[in-house]
């Protein structure tokens, strides 16, 4: 008896992340994350947070001479990525927190950010935007059957 096997192998979705940035920090204090390095780290640890759910990702800290910090997924700024979708937060009766007493926070609202700093990019928008380029790269991938 013969048996053929087939090796059925996935193409994963690869996630390129880029973080170009003067030398300066931004001059706002009232931003989520104050300086370059502290931006630096938080997408570093995003990456590590992908890496450990084996997603292909990739990271890249470019220093530019002059102009606005931006972060780039795939080629395209956070914008351009969220741009006409409808992001929003979980009701109490979707979370999976329903029946306890929730916290209370002080500051601005979660989705509130200034656009002018991609360093005050709230974490919910940072996240919904590489699940909508990861969701883009994943619909589009091929599989490869050897």
């Amino acid at each position: 008896m013969v048996i053929n096997v087939v090796y059925i192998g996935v193409v994963m979705a690869m996630i390129d992340i880029e973080y170009r940035h003067t030398s300066k920090d931004p001059e706002d204090p009232t931003i989520r994350r104050r300086t370059n390095a502290v931006m630096n780290q938080y997408i570093r640890d995003l990456i590590f947070e992908m890496q450990m759910a084996d997603v292909s990702c990739s990271y890249k800290e470019t220093l530019i001479d002059e102009g606005k910090s931006e972060v780039y997924i795939n080629d395209r700024t956070i914008p351009e990525i969220i741009e006409g979708l409808e992001i929003k937060m979980l009701d109490a009766e979707e979370s999976c927190d329903f029946g306890k007493p929730g916290m209370v926070k002080f500051g601005r609202p979660t989705l509130d950010w200034k656009r002018e700093y991609v360093e005050d990019v709230p974490d919910t928008i940072m996240k919904n935007a590489i699940a909508k380029v990861f969701a883009d790269m994943n619909r589009n991938r091929i599989d490869v059957i050897e």
